[in-house]
């Protein structure tokens, strides 16, 4: 495992303090607690229903905790200000599993979508824009495409893509390499690496692709069904 970016600020930028998912009966973790340091790629790994995905979406704000607080720049993101939420969310991006493009818009069309919903930028600035992040992942000239005219692993970069068209300080992804091949996978892992390495971005990675991880994490965290927790870090 590689060591994240040189940063002097040393301060965690998401902090998860005794943090309790229950759904009805069920709970999912119990009082977990972990940060994500500035400028690191974190992985989060473990078996099938241990939590990983519902972890993810409890540090985006998509799911509010039974207990305990996830904090997003020092910000508790489990608030019921409808502002405040989406003032720290301008500062996430989400690489869904699917890539989850929109099948009528083009790629340009599919990034530029959050520019024009959250900024006053002009027609030729977006254009700008959406060519520079689709050059970021190694797509330029696919602005007039369609999602069905490109390979899953080009919807993987063209949805990551999307995900840094506000210039988020932290992304998360959820099995980047599920459908992938192996060529695919490394590809799309040495992108991850070269976006972190080159912008310092901050990453949280759910995967169960052991060698994705020991190519790209620089720490680990293991959640355990049974234990409902983290079992190793």
């Amino acid at each position: 495992m590689g060591a994240p970016v040189n940063n002097p600020e040393n301060a965690p930028v998401i902090v998860v303090d005794q943090l309790t998912a229950r759904f009805g009966d069920n709970t999912i973790f119990d009082r977990v607690s972990f940060t994500v340091n500035r400028g690191e790629i974190l992985v989060i790994l473990g078996g099938s229903g241990c939590g990983k995905s519902t972890m993810l979406k409890h540090l985006i704000g998509l799911y509010k905790p039974a207990t305990g607080q996830v904090l997003v720049n020092g910000v508790n993101i489990n608030t019921d200000d409808d502002r405040t939420l989406r003032q720290v969310r301008m500062d996430l991006g989400v690489l869904f599993q699917s890539g989850a493009l929109f099948g009528s818009m083009t790629l340009a069309e599919n990034i530029s979508l959050p520019i024009q919903e959250y900024t006053d930028l002009d027609l030729a600035t977006i254009e700008l824009i959406v060519r520079m992040k689709l050059g970021l992942v190694n797509l330029a000239g696919y602005e007039n495409h369609l999602p069905s005219e490109i390979s899953g692993g080009m919807k993987k970069r063209a949805g990551l893509a999307r995900a840094m068209a506000l210039d988020p300080t932290i992304l998360f992804f959820d099995e980047p390499s599920a459908g992938l091949d192996p060529i695919t996978s490394v590809e799309l892992d040495n992108l991850i690496k070269s976006i972190n390495a080159g912008m310092g971005t901050t990453m949280v990675i759910v995967t169960h692709e052991l060698e994705s991880i020991f190519n790209i994490a620089h720490r680990v965290i293991m959640l355990d069904k049974s234990a409902r927790g983290i079992i190793a870090e």
